[in-house]
């Protein structure tokens, strides 16, 4: 119920996002009409087309979203029908095409008294604004929505994005009670009603405009500092909500209670629970899962819960291009060949962030490259994502030889005590002969420890979906060739230059030299990069505060700055060999095609 309720409250909030301003003209358009008749069915049929909608596009793919694209288009020519209507109220009379008269029996039927004739047409003019409304996806809707696209379709996710359309039509209700009032006394007092008619028509065409023409999409960009991201999280962290309930196992278990990736936290730089004692009992925390959920096992045949009986097990959840997760690898890598012939198990389960991720060619060659020899599953659907009740990458699990989960660990960090627990559960079972000492590994490149003291500069996004603090001017012109210009980054901003089509995961380079550029403050800085869909080499070059990067560069790059994006993964750039300080980033990609996906630093 409080996942409900913080939806619903989430939905509240909207009224105060920037996000809402879109879609106001066609809401008080009805402002001086009886709410009954048509502000509650137009909020009813605007609530209820955003949850299907929504529901649909988290957990139906590209199709969805196509579909919901020309829907957009149909609204859009019903509600710059009905702003002409009522602009123009002759506009009906003088014209018959059908779309124009259905447009002008909706308006008048809409105007009517008869409360049969008002509430329909009212419900559809909610339908088609439903189909024009993209909230803003801060926390609340973020959870809401990749909650559902890794549950799947089920009841509990459509109604959860119901209440937060529920919330949003509560407050737009009570504005538009408000509005009618206001409108009511400028009637009275003014008799301009006919006046106030057109200028609600008007301001619907200028919506349809704005719309149709992405200008909405760069003004909401500049303004986003107005978002309630602040207050959602308030939220959040003030009613810790319960978990959705993932579907059962087949005998009946809960496989999973909460399959959430949280979108600005899943990516753990170190996290320290409660060190465990040893030499103390270990908590059971549940039982290893079924394995079967898997799409493909590399370096191993399929695994079971059951075959595992008898071995103690190492879960890493993880995914080739997170730079944590990288950094995890040489102390699993160690543990593996460690402790194999003393009855160690170590499995990857590689869930992806990114779809190029789930390509399984590209684990595959990332899989070599790293030369990971231990099994690796892939979990491509996030069944075992889910089964493990799992929130991050990295997450590392440890079970018993009884096929119990004994101890888990988030994030980076803590090396020595997770080899501690390894021993004591090889010891419990009965492995007295289980080397006592710690592993000691030495990585290079992005595998390298960062240096946590210095690091001020966050993980960040290039697709519009996350992307936060890009400074170029205008914003982001989202799923369409634009030519960017570069910006004056501060600390922590970044910019693009040249021409590029924003997306939703990542921005792709339509033509040569176009360039990113970051001001950060870390030792280590990583790019996650990738070729065009032609697959053709991309080469770069990297300035480092204007000027070669020098014993600065990166694994990837050479000293003058020149590299070459080959493949999909995370490419270090730069690690500094000097003291760390604030410093500006520059990358120009001296072919078209390539693909940036997301910075993180070390």
């Amino acid at each position: 119920m409080i996942l409900y309720l913080l939806a619903y409250f989430g939905g509240v909030l909207t009224i105060v996002s920037p996000c809402i301003l879109p879609v106001l003209p066609f809401v008080f358009a009805r402002a001086d009409r009886p709410f009954l008749r048509a502000g509650l069915p137009l909020l009813v049929g605007m609530a209820l087309t955003f949850a299907l909608v929504a529901t649909l596009a988290a957990v139906g793919g590209g199709w969805a979203v196509a579909a919901n694209q020309y829907g957009r288009w149909a609204a859009l020519v019903l509600l710059a029908l009905f702003g002409l209507t009522l602009l123009i109220p002759s506009f009906a009379d003088r014209l018959t095409r059908p779309l124009v008269a259905l447009g002008s029996r909706l308006s008048n039927s809409a105007e009517s008294g008869d409360e049969r004739g008002a509430i329909l047409p009212s419900f559809l003019l909610g339908i088609a604004t439903g189909l024009l409304w993209a909230p803003c996806a801060g926390p609340i809707l973020g959870l809401i929505l990749t909650g559902a696209a890794l549950n799947g379709a089920n009841a509990q996710t459509s109604l959860l994005l119901a209440a937060y359309a529920a919330g949003a039509a509560t407050s737009l209700a009570l504005a538009l009670l408000a509005g009618g009032r206001v409108f009511a006394a400028m009637k009275r007092s003014l008799h301009a009603g006919e006046w106030i008619r057109r200028g609600l028509g008007a301001a619907v065409l200028v919506a349809v405009v704005a719309i149709a023409l992405g200008a909405d999409a760069g003004f909401l960009t500049r303004i986003s500092t107005a978002s309630t991201t602040a207050l959602e999280q308030g939220l959040l962290d003030k009613l810790h909500p319960a978990p959705m309930e993932a579907p059962k196992q087949a005998g009946g278990q809960p496989s999973s209670n909460n399959s959430m990736m949280q979108a600005n936290n899943t990516m753990m730089m170190s996290a320290k629970p409660a060190t465990p004692d040893p030499a103390a009992d270990l908590p059971v925390e549940g039982a290893l899962p079924d394995l079967s959920g898997a799409v493909e096992w590399l370096n191993s045949p399929p695994l079971t819960a059951a075959a595992l009986k008898g071995k103690v097990v190492l879960v890493d959840f993880w995914t080739y291009s997170c730079i944590n997760c990288l950094r995890t690898l040489p102390y699993t890598e160690a543990w593996a060949a460690k402790y194999k012939d003393q009855g160690l198990v170590v499995i990857g389960i590689h869930a992806p962030e990114f779809a190029f991720e789930k390509d399984i060619g590209n684990v595959k060659k990332a899989v070599g490259d790293l030369k990971v020899a231990y099994p690796v599953a892939i979990d491509n659907n996030y069944a075992l994502w889910r089964a493990f009740d799992n929130d991050y990458w990295p997450a590392h699990y440890f079970i018993d030889a009884q096929g119990r989960i004994r101890h888990h660990h988030f994030g980076e960090g803590d090396y020595d005590e997770s080899e501690r627990v390894i021993q004591a559960l090889l010891a419990e079972a009965g492995h007295g002969t289980a080397a006592k000492d710690l592993v000691r590994v030495s990585a290079t490149g992005a595998e390298a420890a960062p240096d946590m003291d210095d690091i001020q500069s966050p993980e960040t996004y290039i697709g519009y979906n996350r992307a936060e603090n890009f400074v170029s001017p205008g914003g982001a012109d989202g799923d369409k060739s634009h030519v960017y210009q570069p910006g004056a980054p501060q600390l922590n901003q970044w910019s693009l230059s040249g021409d590029w089509t924003v997306g939703g995961e990542h921005a792709t380079l339509n033509a040569a030299d176009g360039a990113i550029t970051y001001r950060f403050h870390a030792r280590d800085l990583h790019l996650v990069l990738g070729p065009g869909a032609d697959g053709k080499p991309v080469h770069f070059q990297v300035t480092f505060d204007g000027a070669a990067p020098g014993a600065n560069h990166g694994s990837d790059i050479d000293e003058k700055g020149n590299g070459v994006v080959t493949g999909q993964q995370l490419y270090q750039l730069l690690r500094q060999s000097g003291p760390v300080g604030d410093h500006t980033f520059e990358i120009k990609f001296l072919d078209p095609g390539v693909q940036a996906y997301a910075f993180t630093f070390g």
